[in-house]
């Protein structure tokens, strides 16, 4: 089995790794092997960003709304007012 040492992690990200671990019921070191076996394992890296805005709302129900559609020919904004 493989070791990695990991130095110059941040104070802040050391504490919401320990904040992390503790509230999963598991050591620092087995939150970082969860968190990397969970990123690696997953597939993410190879999906577009469509995709995983896709697959995040896939559950929900329902019709998006969309505002009505007007015949009017599009307009330049005005910024002064």
């Amino acid at each position: 089995m493989a070791t990695l040492t990991i130095r110059g992690l941040d104070p802040e990200t050391h504490a919401r790794l320990r904040i992390e671990a503790a509230r999963h019921g598991r050591s620092m070191e087995a939150e970082v092997r969860a968190i990397l076996t969970e990123r690696l394992a997953s597939g993410v890296a190879e999906r577009g960003l469509g995709s995983r805005i896709h697959a995040r709302f896939a559950g929900l129900e329902g019709e998006p709304w969309l505002p009505d559609r007007s015949d009017e020919p599009p307009r330049a904004a005005v910024f002064d007012q």
